[in-house]
């Protein structure tokens, strides 16, 4: 499929998808909505992906949704408020649905942003598995400024993110937080003098990861994941149900023979 919003491209086991729409800041267009999903379904649907990298391009990550195209509301209106209200209540779960094939997606996901992460982007990068950032990354929770409730993930994943009482004032105030605070909150794993170095870190990352068994890293996502919802003896449950199926195959084998032998392990992709 070709994309409009973003370039895509898979080596080394790696896909990459970066936003390339800077000279309109990559705002989210309706075709994003659209696209991300469909490459997002490209990638689980590829064995031979184990990680994904997500960048950008320009001034800015990205200003998040394009303002111009939300306005425009006469496509959601209808002459029955109540049917009209539905209609919108389908338009938003789709939108929420973008960022859920990034959450569920079977490999992590590894955020590289640099200049302004806002609104949209916020959501976006929260649905990731690891953000790394540029020293000049900001991030803003932007749907407040303009007399919204964010409704697509942040307020659901940033808590598990970040501490409750900062996570309130950031959605409260809509004020602008600089990458050393995310740093210092964990909300990034890491920071870099320019873009381009934190593209590398977040590459160096995914190839670290690559080199995994894909089972395992698979079988890591989905009980971690699984965890928000779950107690922890659900938790504890749900993991030695898992293991207790999936530990059938070779990788182990060949892990632990790597380690004695102090050599390097490869693994067969993941089934299709």
């Amino acid at each position: 499929m070709t994309y409009t919003t973003f370039t895509y491209a898979v080596s080394d086991h790696i896909a990459h998808i970066e936003l390339c729409r800077p000279e309109a800041l990559n705002t989210m267009t309706r075709a994003f909505w659209d696209e991300l999903p469909a490459a997002f379904a490209e990638i689980d649907s590829n064995p031979e992906i184990r990680a994904v990298v997500i960048s950008s391009t320009g001034r800015h990550f990205t200003a998040g949704l394009d303002l111009n195209w939300a306005g425009g509301t006469e496509a959601l209106a209808h002459p029955d408020l109540g049917r009209a209200r539905e209609r919108l209540r389908r338009h938003v779960k789709h939108m929420q649905e973008t960022f859920n094939a990034v959450d569920r997606c079977r490999v992590p996901v590894i955020a590289a942003v640099h200049g302004g992460c806002v609104g949209g982007g916020v959501d976006f990068i929260t649905a990731c598995d690891i953000r790394v950032a540029s020293k000049d990354a900001f991030f803003t929770i932007q749907e407040v400024n303009i007399a919204i409730v964010a409704d697509v993930g942040t307020l659901q994943r940033i808590p598990y993110l970040l501490p409750q009482g900062l996570v309130r004032e950031l959605a409260y105030t809509g004020r602008r937080w600089p990458a050393a605070e995310a740093l210092r909150f964990g909300f990034v794993n890491s920071l870099h003098e320019t873009r381009e170095d934190a593209i590398a870190a977040a590459f160096a990352m995914a190839r670290e990861i690559a080199s995994k068994s894909p089972l395992a890293i698979a079988g890591i996502k989905q009980v971690l994941n699984a965890g928000r919802d779950l107690t922890i003896d659900q938790g504890l449950e749900y993991v030695a149900v898992w293991n207790a199926a999936m530990l059938q195959g070779e990788d182990m084998r060949k892990a632990i023979l790597a380690q004695m032998r102090k050599e390097t392990a490869s693994f067969d992709n993941l089934a299709a």
